[in-house]
């Protein structure tokens, strides 16, 4: 069907062209064509008194080369400095552009600012971290309890009795929170806002419980429960009148008695009679 040559091109094979589903007859590419292998160097670093021999691609950065030496020097990228032809290198800048070739030698160096910096970074963070774990810790404990103060009030609107252990002791817990969240400090940004967040929220609850708790401390305090400081004087009341009335023969005997013992010791003192005159004694 198709001759040796096309074109008049009598050195083409037919195994050179192909025909395209559009019925295009082309010439095949080469997908290996253009493709340009890189040339590998080897580099002389000398590290204090010792000195590695790393194999790169030229077209390497120096940032590829100190994550190569990081693995022999167990030294951190960020914490290296590389000399070259007496001038430091950024990480991101190449070795070609640079001019180094095979055979080049580097220096590297401690960076001990940047270490010391580096690890300033890791402290900080550490201590973001740990603080942000110890809010979320609060903040779910808050939860429960302020479930729990939800719960009294709810109680408290239908007149259930509310006793003053349960509100003493939620107000005992929020108290432990507010003082763990004074505990955390030199926060900043976020956290910061998310503490003083939850330290307003846990002064809330607490200033509700102040106020049932003065509520029912009233005498006549309404909400359907007894105050509290009439319960001991109602329970008194649950005596029999027969034992009532003996007790209170026996106040009105000590009473007297007290009041006849002070008449006998001591005299009083009101008895006394004092003399007002208006008449001055003049001195010339």
């Amino acid at each position: 069907m198709f001759s040796n040559s096309v074109g008049g091109g009598g050195n083409q094979n037919v195994e050179e062209w192909e025909i395209r589903p559009g019925g295009m007859l082309v010439q095949k590419r080469d997908m290996n064509q253009g493709t340009v292998s890189i040339p590998t160097i080897k580099v002389r670093v000398k590290y204090g008194s010792l000195c590695h021999e790393i194999q790169i691609s030229s077209e390497a950065s120096f940032g590829d080369l100190k994550k190569k030496l990081a693995e022999l020097t167990g030294l951190h990228p960020l914490d290296q400095k590389l000399i070259y032809k007496n001038k430091e290198r950024v990480s991101k800048a190449y070795l070609d552009a640079a001019r180094v070739k095979n055979g080049s030698k580097i220096e590297l160096v401690e960076d001990i600012v940047s270490r010391e910096r580096r690890c300033v970074e890791m402290l900080k963070n550490s201590k973001v971290e740990k603080t942000s774990k110890s809010l979320a810790e609060i903040s779910l404990e808050v939860d429960k309890i302020v479930g729990q103060v939800t719960a009294l009030e709810a109680k408290v609107s239908r007149g259930g009795k509310v006793t003053k252990m349960d509100v003493e002791s939620l107000t005992e817990m929020l108290m432990t929170k507010l003082v763990k969240l004074d505990e955390i400090v030199s926060v900043e940004g976020d956290l910061k806002l998310q503490r003083k967040a939850q330290v307003r929220r846990v002064q809330k609850h607490i200033e509700t419980l102040d106020k049932m708790k003065m509520h029912y401390s009233k005498p006549g305090g309404s909400g359907g429960n007894i105050p509290w400081q009439q319960q001991e004087a109602n329970s008194s009341n649950q005596m029999s009148v027969p034992m009532q009335k003996h007790h209170v023969q026996m106040r009105q005997m000590e009473s007297r008695g007290q009041m006849q013992g002070l008449q006998q010791q001591q005299p009083l003192r009101h008895s006394e009679s004092f003399v007002v005159t208006t008449q001055w004694e003049t001195f010339e």
